[in-house]
């Protein structure tokens, strides 16, 4: 993984775990569409609609991109510390019960931490999650379709926080193997997309796909919005007087965490092709 070459100044807050103070950030007041990523490594962690004037001297947001930061508790439990899921760079501490938002959070994160990208109105993207049998073959042909900008794959659906690849298999979290799809709307609708979910894998089945059996290979679209949702059930309904018996839930999107490196790009990695996952023509 390569790492921006980093200042004395921001080595300090990312690496030694400082603080800049408080009302010196460039982003403290910033109030502009876009999105907050890491110094260090890049990886997107915050959206401009998460973000609120808190009025305590750092960029503060109630919300992160989901797997994108992880939360360990200070040595003395006081505090809970907030680093970049992807590098462990030092972003700043986390705080709840203070009532500033609805969700009743504040990422109070050191501005020199972070980067920010404008959003640009010709690349606009959205997110959906799909979960339709091992993430593998789900994750390899959604990543082929032209407006796809990246697919993560992961676990969603369950009960427990932050599951393991070994837990979700156990079947006793709830998880569903998903993919995190990332898209640009102007390139690829959301509903060509669910189409080729739907055609990618056998949404007749319960609980498996091909010869892997289990919740946790369940088809499943978690919607991110009502209109991911009537789109999807539309195309359901369509299955169904076409004579397909679809199991397919649908669940509103909830925490989505991402699966273990070994687990990204797999037949990318591998030189493989999906063993389970072969296109089936299933709309006109």
């Amino acid at each position: 993984m390569t790492y921006k070459e980093l200042t004395p100044q921001e080595r300090r807050v990312i690496i030694d775990k400082g603080t800049e103070q408080p009302f010196s950030g460039k982003y403290n007041d910033l109030d502009r569409p876009g999105t907050y990523i890491c110094k260090r490594c890049g990886a997107e962690l915050y959206k401009s609609t998460d973000k609120f004037k808190s009025g305590c001297g750092w960029p503060s947001f109630d919300d992160e991109i989901p797997g994108a930061v992880t939360k360990t508790p200070d040595a003395d439990r006081v505090r809970t510390e907030i680093v970049c899921a992807n590098c462990d760079a030092h972003l700043g501490h986390i705080f709840t019960g203070e009532g500033f938002t609805q969700k009743n959070t504040r990422h109070c994160v050191n501005s020199i931490s972070l980067e920010f990208i404008p959003a640009q109105s010709g690349d606009k993207t959205e997110k959906t999650y799909f979960a339709g049998g091992c993430f593998w073959g789900v994750e390899y042909w959604l990543s082929r379709q032209d407006g796809v900008v990246s697919v993560t794959s992961g676990y969603m659906g369950g009960s427990k926080e932050n599951p393991t690849y070994r837990e979700v298999c156990s079947g006793t979290t709830g998880h569903a193997e998903a993919v995190e799809v990332t898209y640009q709307p102007n390139q690829i609708a959301f509903e060509d997309l669910a189409k080729v979910f739907f055609e990618i894998h056998d949404p007749t089945q319960l609980n498996r796909q091909g010869p892997d059996i289990g919740e946790q290979y369940r088809s499943e679209v978690f919607y991110t919005d009502d209109r991911q949702k009537q789109i999807t059930e539309k195309l359901i309904a369509e299955l169904r007087e076409n004579g397909y018996d679809v199991k397919t839930q649908l669940e509103p999107a909830g925490k989505f965490w991402p699966a273990e490196d070994y687990h990204q790009n797999y037949y990318a990695k591998t030189g493989k092709t999906p063993y389970c996952h072969q296109p089936q023509k299933r709309f006109s």
